[in-house]
């Protein structure tokens, strides 16, 4: 481990007629024997685990790594004709590779930012001159983000080395994935120690943030095939459902009347957001919002694209997230009054509706300062109703949880009045066996999260994941649908770090095995 880390800032732009690397330089280095003399010295350091997440160009974590590898990976998202990358091409057809830079700048990038947080844990700890109650807050500020980290990499990986101290990890094996389990449940719980005025931003740590995540990771740990995961199965779904209603007891969240808000530039900090990341494109400017509009009004492909218009289509009109998250049709500015047609839409949630059409504003092709939204209160609801439904099937609660994500959906925000479906089924949702509630969460899952980063996680989890891209890809992603197997459940280990640390195994698949491995007959 070396004595001194540096922070980062972007100190290019991007080019427009691709999705090039942003460049990094760096603008310090700190002792880190010297430094933690101070409160500003602690929140310095403390930034710069919330840095990691929009450094690293085109491969940070939340400038494209995470919609890249969880919806890029899936039926329903390609690498369009603007793509430069074969990287990114391997991601779009399920043939990733351990060299693979999404793959390489996951776990390099969320490792950095765990050893940051380890650091500030161990140096807070020591720091006799620092008060309890400041010491005890950045101690679970650091102890949240780093719970973040490795929920993302039990996800992408599975069981990867835990590593709690700076200075630690050299050759360190892989733990089992209950154990990383634990140790997030561990830091998330501490965190809840945070007091309730401990930040007014969502894009910081807070105690109602770390419930929430608690509530997602005790659905999904579920819903693993792990030794606890099994044992335990019906105990974690009463987690979650617990923590997922705190959060709704606190009166703090809602959903928003209007869905697309959530995305927009003028209403960041809002009442739906729990856990966010802020981006403005003159610092850390969001590189997705550039991937799905760099080619504006033109039906050139962009680098990030539908596979087809079928879901849109298939999306109910009166749905207002189909227009909320699908743009077939956007005002063009270069004919006032008329709106431009696309051939295949484009992903709305990270178009600036404020910016786009405006010639003045720098950069206006794309929504670089729309922040990302790592989870929000419409995800609590739906974890409630789902994790209820396992529990104890369609229950009531598990009805209203739904039904509240159902009537923001088809409520007009322009009309003020509340619509029905179009194909005269009934809007409130009642009277379901348990599969067809199962079906309804996932359904209405899909419709809430398109390209948030949601969903190989959730086709994962539910152990459907080749089943579902063979049945629901179009027949034109030839590539997705044949190379897509069981291996894609993890992604590869990076090779480098294979060859730094030969006690790290690689996951299964990735080195040329065959058949179905660890996987049972419940993973299709």
């Amino acid at each position: 481990m070396k004595k001194y880390f540096s922070t980062y800032i972007l100190a290019a732009g991007l080019t427009l007629s691709s999705c090039a690397d942003l460049e990094q330089s760096s603008i310090s280095s700190i002792n880190k024997d010297d430094f933690y003399q101070s409160k500003e010295d602690i929140e310095t350091s403390i930034n710069g685990i919330y840095q990691e997440f929009t450094v690293g160009g085109m491969y940070g974590i939340w400038n494209n790594q995470m919609i890249y590898l969880n919806d890029l990976q899936t039926d329903y998202v390609k690498a369009g004709a603007q793509t430069n990358s074969a990287h990114i091409r391997e991601v779009a057809n399920f043939a990733v590779q351990p060299s693979n830079l999404f793959v390489v700048n996951a776990w390099e990038s969320h490792y950095i930012g765990i050893n940051r947080s380890n650091v500030i844990i161990d140096k807070v700890t020591a720091a006799d001159w620092l008060d309890e109650q400041s010491k005890q807050n950045y101690i679970n500020e650091a102890r949240f983000l780093r719970a973040y980290l490795y929920f993302n990499l039990v996800r992408y990986f599975g069981g990867v080395p835990i590593v709690l101290h700076d200075g630690e990890g050299e050759g360190a094996p892989r733990n089992t994935t209950d154990e990383v389990f634990q140790q997030i449940v561990d830091d998330f719980t501490a965190a809840e120690n945070l007091p309730a005025n401990y930040s007014n931003r969502d894009s910081k740590a807070s105690s109602l943030a770390a419930t929430a995540f608690l509530s997602k990771v005790y659905l999904e740990w579920a819903q693993t095939s792990t030794e606890k995961g099994k044992a335990n199965q019906k105990d974690y779904y009463q987690k979650a459902v617990q923590y997922a209603q705190k959060v709704i007891d606190s009166g703090k969240y809602r959903l928003l009347d209007k869905f697309i808000d959530n995305w927009s530039v003028d209403k960041k900090n809002g009442p739906e957001h729990i856990f966010t990341v802020e981006h403005d494109r003159t610092i850390n400017g969001n590189t997705t919002g550039h991937c799905v509009f760099a080619t504006n009004w033109d039906n050139a492909e962009p680098v990030l694209l539908a596979t087809s218009d079928q879901y849109y289509e298939k999306m109910d009109p009166n749905d207002q997230r189909r227009d909320g998250s699908w743009a077939k049709h956007l005002p063009n500015p270069n004919t006032p009054g008329v709106d431009f047609i696309f051939t295949v839409p484009r992903f709305r949630k990270y178009i600036d509706s404020l910016n786009f059409a405006n010639p003045a504003s720098t950069g206006n092709a794309a929504g670089q300062s729309t922040n990302s939204v790592i989870i929000r209160y419409g995800e609590i609801l739906l974890i409630k109703a789902e994790a209820e439904n396992e529990l104890n099937g369609p229950t009531a609660a598990a009805y209203d949880a739904i039904n509240q994500i159902r009537r923001r959906a088809y409520w007009s925000p322009y009309l003020e009045i509340q619509n029905q479906p179009t194909d005269g089924t009934s809007l409130e949702l009642s009277g379901l066996s348990q599969e067809e509630f199962r079906q309804a969460v996932r359904k209405e899952r899909w419709s809430e999260f398109i390209l948030e980063g949601h969903r190989w996680f959730d086709l994962k989890r539910w152990h459907i994941l080749v089943k579902y891209v063979k049945e629901h890809a179009p027949a034109t992603e030839s590539l997705k649908i044949k190379n897509v197997s069981k291996r894609n459940y993890y992604l590869p280990l990076p090779q480098d770090q294979l060859i730094l640390n030969p006690n790290l195994e690689q996951n299964w698949g990735y080195s040329g095995e065959t058949g179905d491995g660890p996987y049972d007959s419940s993973f299709e």
